[in-house]
């Protein structure tokens, strides 16, 4: 990302505040995506975007660019969604019909395939969601997910089959329970 380049240089200049927002005008919506692919929940993914922030703020100064700024930020992410997993698998709160009806403000390719994305298992959704709406590598989803590049591969290839399987679906009227 063109972006990237730019942090790091803020950030070796001891530029630690222009850096955040420059992150935070790159990352924005891609962070909230990432948090709404894993939760299915607009405020928990809003609250947990927000959240991914405030420890990326806090941790900017140990970023040395051992990894991607990208991977590094969907990884920081990624473990706050998985945090918010676990609590609210602890306290279950509104039912499933709410979250199909919430769809994020995104771009127009992106609002058309959400709700066939949204039907897809979480797995699938995540590796989805960072290959094909993120634009990132195999070996990339696959950083930042901790899984092996095959197994990247393998889940994209069962999401295509089920999305083709829900488009079908809709395309005939069959309801998905």
């Amino acid at each position: 990302m063109p972006a990237d380049g730019n942090i790091a240089a803020l950030l070796a200049g001891g530029h630690r505040t222009e850096a955040f927002e420059a992150l935070l005008a790159a990352y924005q919506d891609k962070v909230f995506r990432l948090c709404y692919s894993m939760l299915g929940d607009r405020a928990q993914a809003e609250d947990a975007a927000q959240e991914s922030f405030l420890r990326i703020w806090k941790a900017l100064d140990r970023y040395r660019g051992d990894a991607a700024l990208g991977t590094w930020i969907f990884a920081i992410t990624r473990n706050v969604s998985l945090t918010a997993i676990t609590k609210r698998a602890a306290h279950p709160s509104a039912p499933i019909e709410e979250a199909e009806r919430v769809t994020p403000q995104a771009p127009d390719r992106e609002r058309d395939v959400a709700p066939l994305v949204a039907q897809l298992p979480e797995n699938y959704r995540q590796v989805i969601m960072l290959f094909y709406l993120e634009d990132k590598s195999y070996e990339e989803v696959a950083r930042m997910l901790d899984l092996p590049v095959g197994t990247v591969k393998t889940y994209l290839h069962r999401a295509r089959k089920q999305l083709a399987t829900i488009v079908k679906e809709a395309d005939s009227g069959v309801r998905r329970i």
